[in-house]
């Protein structure tokens, strides 16, 4: 399980953390398919203390948020494994982002602003 720190809304991350050689993955780990569109894997690569795995997360939803992702090998995926996210998501009026050690923010997604609509309504 991994903790990540206070998130801004709206805003897409990256976050690298390692996984000890206890496990068993490969350089060729994907993630299974879950019903999770805002955690994704990027990469995964052999180090000296295990795998460093980058994934990317949008943080949709305020409050504290658990998201998971489950790691398996394309060889032999019996011994898959399960990275658990946990976040604050701050609203993007109120609090400061506090970023713990290797997550980035490398973004943000365009929000819909009703006051700066061009839709008139009807009359």
């Amino acid at each position: 399980m991994g903790e990540v720190g206070f998130l801004k809304i709206s805003h897409k991350y990256e976050i690298t953390f390692l996984l000890p050689v206890s496990q068993n993955l490969r350089q060729q780990s994907h993630s299974v398919p879950l019903a999770n569109l805002y955690l994704k894997l990027v990469d995964i690569a052999p180090v000296a203390e295990g795998y460093q795995v980058k994934c990317e997360y949008i943080a949709h939803k305020e409050g504290v948020v658990r998201e998971e992702m489950v790691l398996a090998s394309k060889i032999n995926d019996r011994s898959p494994v399960k990275v658990i996210l946990q976040a604050r998501v701050l609203d993007r009026l109120h609090g400061t982002p506090m970023l713990l050690e290797g997550v980035k923010c490398i973004g943000s997604e365009p929000e819909y602003d009703s006051e700066q609509s061009d839709w008139q309504g009807f009359d």
